[in-house]
């Protein structure tokens, strides 16, 4: 692990460790540590309980009716079969659904048609595998039979099924509102006037595919109603969907309750709603406990997917390789519904250029509704996708120019104080360079072929990634604290885990803060009616937005505390340090674990109990608040996301010229993560985004022909195992100026945005021919080469 630089906050003033911590003169002794937590060992155990675990007694087993067809006119639906069928209790259609309409407005109201999404189908649907009914009954056998025997009667029609098609004059309406549901523009200087100047402009088309989440835990869950009140336990990244259920259901706020289990993997496809407003019904109308579980193959089908894009660059540059322009238009393929396509496509438009400087930028970025399965958030959330763009872009212009690829990113990387296209200022520092450095440092000697007919090369994509959501937002999460009487600590936040360990990242913080032991800290996570609200884990934002609200309410909850614990040890509150269950006088200069006053301390036990016969609480709940601001669709300006994370992947690969196999040797990643709260965690997210990504790179693509999925098991859907890869090697750089909790910056989504271009790059150094479309199939590179030598 590599440190680039002192900690210092957004606004560039060096702090010190104390000022950060909180602890007079020391050094982390929690964070920057690699403890095994308590997810940990129930995983390895088999103890921990996932959605699909829990069961009530009096269970009934949901199942959803799907559309058969992608277009179609609903003409008659007769569920009498199905009622009559022994052990079935409910079988529900539109009529039964008191709100039937989900209304996302996903960019925030601020640029996208407006257009409801039903719960189950009315009169039309658009999609293969759309909700029609929902069936309850006695055992899942039963309720797939019965799902089976409701009788849907349709009036095909005429659909869409790319983007280029939708957008043609006279082509079928999805909705009557039209086919663009979003298009999003930013603009800085005069592009065309820059490129028509420009010494070299290199231009290229690039398309990415449709892809599945592919998690190991499906769509899962159970519900009940206690006191009144609809409680459903689901594995989903977001409990604030409690309020949208409710007004599915027209009954107030709270009596809706939504429990989060730990996730077997959400990556995105767990932030829409799943099972949740179905188990609703069933369970409202039912008054029974319902269970709900999809297969895989019902998964792969209706589940949303990664938005397959279409970006079309012109890049221009100085012959010195200084970039000068960059005219960029990015289709999205949105699917059959918004869902989060507003702010997928916006996340392409705000990184569209990578981390680069370009005085002069045009940058048009649009989501169009299809019939296809509505796409909506997936790791990396537009800024991934766009990053085979930008960087085959960079590798072009090096070939051109005949600069080394490293020389040419070099000339162009951005740096604190620089303006985005967007016109904002970057507020943090830049270490993508170091990065790149490190990562192909950590390659070694590019490897010679195997043998004939083979051939090897070496690739290398950078990326600038957002993290948090964008900051028009006001986004903000809360966590509650409480010291208890003995000693030992609870925390309580709304933060969902979807395997990441977001909880045990949190627990690090308060110890850090409070001197807890980790083995005292119990943490109650994902219950939107107990825990206060932190906001769903999407964006990268959790660790920015809950570490800082626990740090908050850490460091409020020790000021209010270190007046007593000053009292009975004879110090200033200042010079106390709050360490392994104690408060003692701080260490003669600072160091951590120093003297301790002539062995004089209070153990947390004690102060608790020095604060109650004072009157002064020990517990604390605390706000944060995330950084605001605003964005003008119009002009194209404005602010974007709060911070970016910045790093490079490299990679060694193989051809095989004779049948375009690609092997990878090695493969190296390395980011500038600001502060590592548990390295660990952090390498494992690295390797696990870049082990995905590998996947979308090379082999995985969810083929959608006319509406219809081509993969509708894992047997079809290609994704690559353990034995398919290289070990992903891994550095750290911690520069301490992101603007998450100490100095972090968010990892969980960058990882995966390299990998595309990083394999492509190393193609092209390999064949000399730059693959353009994912996935990079061993028939798409033969064609390349044939192409090449033709």
């Amino acid at each position: 692990m590599t440190t680039v630089g002192p900690p210092q906050p957004a606004g560039g003033q060096q702090l010190t460790e104390e000022q950060l911590t909180g602890q007079p003169g020391s050094r982390y002794r929690v964070v920057g540590q690699s403890p095994a937590h308590h997810d940990f060992v129930d995983k390895v155990k088999g103890a921990l309980h996932y959605a699909a675990d829990w069961r009530l007694p009096g269970m009934l087993h949901g199942k959803i009716v799907r559309s058969q067809l992608p277009s179609a006119r609903i003409t008659g639906i007769d569920a009498s079969a199905a009622r009559a069928l022994p052990g079935v209790v409910a079988v529900l259609t539109a009529a039964d659904v008191p709100g039937n309409s989900i209304v996302e407005m996903a960019s925030g109201v601020l640029a996208e048609l407006e257009e409801s999404m039903p719960v189950l189908a009315t009169d039309r649907v658009r999609y293969l595998g759309e909700p029609v009914a929902v069936v309850a009954a006695v055992t899942q056998q039963i309720a797939a039979e019965a799902a089976e025997l409701v009788s849907v009667d349709y009036e095909e029609l005429p659909g869409v099924f790319d983007v280029e098609s939708a957008r043609a004059d006279g082509a079928p309406q999805v909705h009557e509102v039209g086919n663009t549901l979003v298009s999003w523009q930013i603009r800085c200087g005069d592009t065309a006037s820059a490129l028509a100047a420009a010494d070299v402009v290199v231009e290229g088309e690039y398309r990415s595919q449709h892809v599945e989440h592919a998690y190991l835990e499906p769509e899962a869950g159970v519900g009940w109603v206690e006191n009144g009140v609809l409680t459903l336990r689901v594995s989903t990244q977001v409990i604030e969907h409690a309020a949208t259920i409710a007004r599915i259901l027209q009954v107030p706020q709270s009596k809706v309750r939504v429990i989060a289990a730990y996730m077997g993997g959400g990556f995105g496809g767990k932030e829409d709603m799943t099972v949740e407003p179905y188990l609703a019904l069933l369970v409202w109308h039912t008054r029974r406990p319902v269970r709900m579980i999809w297969d895989r193959q019902e998964s792969l089908v209706g589940s949303t997917k990664r938005h397959p894009f279409i970006m079309r660059y012109r890049t221009g540059a100085n012959s010195d390789g200084t970039l000068t322009a960059q005219q960029v238009e990015i289709l999205g393929d949105a699917g059959a519904y918004p869902n989060l396509s507003p702010r997928v496509l916006f996340a392409a438009a705000a990184c569209a250029c990578g981390p680069y400087r370009v005085p002069n930028a045009s940058i048009t970025s649009s989501a169009v509704f299809t019939n296809n399965v509505p796409s909506s958030a997936f790791r990396g959330f537009g800024a991934m996708q766009i990053v085979l763009g930008y960087e085959s872009q960079m590798d072009e212009l090096a070939a051109r120019l005949h600069m080394s690829r490293t020389e040419l990113r070099e000339r162009n990387f951005l740096a604190k104080g620089d303006l985005l296209p967007s016109g904002e200022r970057v507020g943090t520092c830049v270490e993508v360079g170091p990065t790149m450095h490190r990562a192909v440092a950590l390659l070694g000697e590019p490897p010679a072929p195997s043998g004939p007919g083979k051939v090897t090369g070496r690739g290398i994509g950078c990326n600038r990634h957002p993290y948090g959501r964008a900051i028009w937002f006001r986004d903000k999460a809360a966590a509650w604290l409480s010291l208890q009487a003995d000693g030992t600590l609870l925390i309580r936040c709304g933060v969902t885990d979807l395997g990441a360990g977001q909880a045990a990242s949190l627990c690090q913080i308060a110890a850090e803060v409070l001197g807890a032991p980790l083995d005292d800290i119990s943490i109650y996570i994902g219950d939107s009616a107990l825990n206060p609200p932190a906001g769903g884990t999407f964006a990268t934002r959790q660790l920015y937005m809950s570490g800082n609200a626990v740090l908050q309410a850490a460091r409020e909850l020790r000021d209010r505390m270190a007046p007593v614990a000053a009292d009975l040890l004879g110090v200033p509150p200042g010079e106390l340090e709050f360490a392994a269950g104690r408060v003692r006088p701080a260490g003669a200069g600072g160091a951590p674990g120093g003297g301790d006053g002539g062995g004089v301390s209070v153990t947390l036990a004690e102060l608790a109990a020095a604060c109650e016969q004072r009157s002064i609480s020990t517990a604390h709940l605390s706000t944060w608040r995330g950084e605001a601001g605003s964005f003008d669709p119009r002009t194209g300006q404005g602010d974007t996301f709060p911070d970016y994370t910045y790093g490079t992947h490299a990679a060694d690969v193989e051809v095989d010229t004779e049948t375009g196999q690609v092997r990878v040797l090695r493969y190296a990643a390395c980011h500038d993560v600001g502060r590592a709260i548990n390295p660990m965690r952090v390498e494992g997210q690295i390797q696990g985004g870049a082990m995905q990504g590998l996947g979308y790179a090379l082999t995985e693509d969810m083929d959608i022909q006319d509406g219809y999925a081509q993969a509708v098991l894992f047997a079809n859907y290609l994704i690559p195992n353990a034995q398919d890869f290289p070990d992903v090697l891994v550095d750290i750089v911690e520069s301490g100026e992101g603007k998450g909790p100490l100095g972090a910056r968010g990892i969980g989504e960058p990882p995966i945005g390299n990998v595309a271009a990083t394999i492509a790059s190393a193609i092209q150094d390999a064949i000399g021919v730059r693959p353009a479309q994912l996935p990079m199939t061993p028939e798409r590179v033969l064609a390349l080469i044939d192409a090449r030598d033709t």
